[in-house]
């Protein structure tokens, strides 16, 4: 990619999203989008100085959608909308989930159905371009009419009554602590005065699943990576456990043909291949097959890659929708009111994508029970010699176990609740918001739980010396091994799993292990 990405509202793709997180490239809107945009908007002002009944343009919103709005206060009009609107609460968003919205808005509106001016598009680019990022609290949304109350939060700072913070390195950890600052501070800063909202424009630019979808984007970009992380975590404790790969044989696979099942044996395959450990025990090994955590694993780790490609193609549509209200055709002339702004899709999506990555975790710390088990590994009680004097690795597997836990009650569904709002005008509310940070704080601690195996199965190998494990398991235990020591004794293992779950985090152990051997 070039140093830039072209919106157009309808090709935005994941790959495109975490190149924007990692390269704070240039965002232009595409000739054709601007052209759309500026139809759209003739046809507002027409249907404005024509006195046209549109809802939110020239009437109230919610409940007060039968009171008419006079010409002179449609600006108050939009002004009040996001002043009333931005009611959030709670810990505020991660700025580069904040950053994803803004982008995904600009996408959104870029499809030239929103009616909105240009120059509003042109503020939101250079804010992005500058990280300019509005402070948005975290909790308020029903997730219909789509994340009204972190997008007004959003907008707030784009008319200079808000809050923002000024980040070099949108994707450092300890950027959530920089400075808050006023958003006109913000702007002056860099020489943007903050915009005045003419007619549907505080509407078009609230009325949307952004905040969710921000979410579902990122937390889809990371199940891809994860899903292979998972992969490659298995492998190396199939490694520790000198389990057999018979399970893993194409011809049972293709027998039951799910992609995701077929996809994970071939990946375990590759990253085993060559294992000195393996051959050193295919001759008088009395066990016919391995547990259910090590023998199912394609069966397992391959249900949720399907799950997680499923709900892949959910949120690419979502990225690339209009979802605001009333959407204006200028190709007929018409303004027609409905409900794209409803998260139900994203909603569903992201509980589905709640349990696959949950039982990601719950595998992986069954296999970490197994490694510290001795009656069940064959191998030094708790992965430490002189035990009794060394504890080794025993609370290590309560800490995924605590995790796995945590991820099952997250993982109870949030789509399948709903509350009215607006006088009951809103009578069924998708809580897709509620669903998409759930699924967030899964991801993270799935992250931790795989770091907690890896560590373990890493310590595990430390007594098969000097049998090697295979081509791909033997780069992921040197990446280990580069940042944690063998454990000889005791020590604090708080850091040791944070630096394990560093490699996950950033990808550099992905990276490096698929430079050898290519995971799909």
């Amino acid at each position: 990619m070039a140093n830039k990405i072209v919106i157009d509202g309808s090709s935005l793709t994941l790959e495109q999203i975490e190149y924007f997180l990692q390269e704070n490239p240039d965002i232009i809107i595409s000739k054709e989008s601007i052209s759309r945009i500026k139809k759209s908007r003739a046809l507002v002002e027409k249907w404005v100085d024509s006195d046209e009944s549109i809802y939110g343009v020239t009437t109230g919103f919610g409940e007060f959608s039968n009171v008419r709005i006079s010409k002179e206060n449609i600006r108050q009009l939009q002004e009040n909308l996001i002043l009333s609107h931005a009611v959030g609460c709670g810990e505020n968003l991660p700025p580069f989930i904040v950053k994803i919205m803004m982008l995904l808005r600009l996408n959104a509106l870029a499809r030239g159905y929103s009616g909105v001016r240009l120059e509003t598009l042109e503020l939101l680019i250079n804010m992005i371009k500058q990280n300019i990022i509005p402070v948005v609290p975290s909790q308020g949304s029903v997730g219909s009419s789509g994340d009204l109350v972190q997008l007004s939060h959003l907008v707030l700072a784009m008319i200079g009554k808000g809050r923002v913070q000024l980040i070099k390195n949108i994707m450092d950890e300890d950027s959530s602590s920089s400075k808050i600052i006023p958003a006109k501070t913000g702007l002056k800063k860099f020489a943007l005065s903050p915009i005045v909202l003419e007619a549907k424009e505080g509407l078009a630019l609230i009325n949307g699943t952004q905040m969710m979808t921000s979410f579902a984007a990122y937390i889809s970009i990371r199940a891809q990576k994860l899903n292979k992380l998972a992969d490659l975590s298995a492998s190396l404790t199939h490694e520790a456990l000198r389990s057999t790969d018979k399970a893993f044989d194409l011809k049972i696979h293709e027998l039951r043909p799910f992609p995701g099942q077929i996809t994970t044996a071939k990946n375990v395959l590759a990253l085993i291949k060559d294992s000195q450990i393996r051959k050193s025990h295919l001759r008088g090994d009395v066990r016919v097959q391995d547990a259910y955590s090590i023998r199912c694993v394609p069966q397992i780790h391959g249900a949720s890659r399907d799950a997680i490609d499923y709900v892949c193609s959910r949120v690419k549509i979502e990225i690339n929708s209009v979802n605001d209200n009333p959407i204006i055709f200028p190709e007929t002339e018409e303004h027609i009111e409905g409900g794209n702004f409803h998260g139900q899709s994203m909603a569903l999506a992201m509980d589905f994508m709640s349990i696959a990555l949950s039982e990601l975790a719950n595998v992986s710390e069954r296999r970490t029970e197994r490694m510290v088990n001795g009656a069940l590994s064959g191998l030094p009680r708790f992965l430490t010699n002189n035990g009794g004097l060394n504890s080794g690795l025993m609370i290590a597997q309560y800490t995924a176990a605590s995790l796995v836990s945590e991820n099952k009650v997250l993982s109870h569904p949030a789509s399948v609740d709903s509350i009215p709002t607006s006088a009951n005008q809103e009578d069924h509310n998708s809580m897709g918001s509620i669903a998409a940070q759930k699924c967030f704080r899964i991801m993270h601690n799935l992250e931790n739980v795989l770091a907690i195996e890896l560590m373990t199965a890493a310590q595990a190998i430390e007594f098969l010396k000097p049998f090697k494990p295979g081509k791909g398991t033997s780069v992921a235990y040197n990446e280990i091994r580069k940042v944690v020591k063998p454990l000889n004794g005791d020590r604090l293992l708080y850091e040791d799993v944070k630096k394990v779950a560093a490699l996950i985090k950033n990808n550099s152990l992905l990276n490096a292990v698929e430079k050898l051997v290519k995971l799909n």
